[in-house]
């Protein structure tokens, strides 16, 4: 800003000092002394101005940029999710049919296995049924009692590894986060953009205001000077 100052200061110096016009307000000025004053002015204009239009001139090239990231995320976080879910329902469907296959083995095995007790248990009741009805009788009643626990075991089992089902809820409600996270990652990076364009568009502002400021003032002072050289001339 030092050099647009003191090429200001010469470009008065030279209008103060320039040859009046018989009859009138102007002057002569010296052509090439003047232009090169004047692109020593328009060189030493404060580097911000040319920043700024460049930052305006790429503002929408930022802004599609970020949309296109934008999308990007957002499209890859669904297809995360889809898979997510999908290999979760999986999961939960092979779960399913394990657990369906084991409580029906289990079944069928103490299905079996009473039979096969009731049979020996009566076989040996009628080879010994004075003497072994109250035995024979104890023998029923454990396969009984054992075939009831392997069924309810195996329900258990059924019901549990059924339960596990909650797997795919919570599969969703992580699917559902991670497209939040990609909606919200996305308006704060369009939101980042704007605030820094504002605050380049503001220094350029400033560094406009304050250069607008300085050629005002050497206006009025050169108009002030004009103005003495006219009275000097009548």
């Amino acid at each position: 800003m030092y050099r647009v100052f003191e090429a200001l200061d010469e470009l008065n110096q030279t209008v103060e000092q320039a040859y009046g016009v018989p009859m009138t307000s102007n002057c002569m000025v010296p052509r090439n002394d003047t232009l090169a004053l004047l692109d020593d002015l328009r060189n030493a204009l404060p580097v911000e101005i040319d920043d700024a239009q460049d930052v305006l001139d790429q503002r929408d090239e930022i802004l599609r940029g970020a949309e296109d990231r934008a999308r990007d995320m957002i499209a890859a976080a669904e297809a995360e999710a889809h898979e997510i879910v999908s290999r979760a329902r999986a999961d939960a469907d092979h779960m399913v049919d394990e657990a369906q296959h084991r409580a029906t083995t289990m079944v069928a095995k103490a299905e079996d296995d009473a039979d096969h007790m009731v049979t020996s248990a009566r076989r040996e009741a009628e080879d010994t049924i004075h003497r072994a009805q109250v035995e024979a009788d104890r023998l029923i009643e454990d396969g009984n009692d054992s075939y009831r626990r392997s069924v309810d075991e195996g329900i258990a089992e059924q019901e549990r590894l059924v339960s596990e089902s909650e797997v795919v809820r919570r599969a969703n409600e992580e699917a559902h986060r991670i497209v939040d996270a990609a909606h919200a990652d996305s308006e704060r990076l369009r939101s980042e953009c704007d605030e820094f364009v504002d605050s380049k568009l503001s220094e350029f502002e400033g560094s406009l205001n304050e250069v607008l400021r300085t050629v005002t003032r050497d206006r009025q002072a050169l108009r002030r000077g004009a103005g003495v050289s006219r009275r000097r001339t009548e």
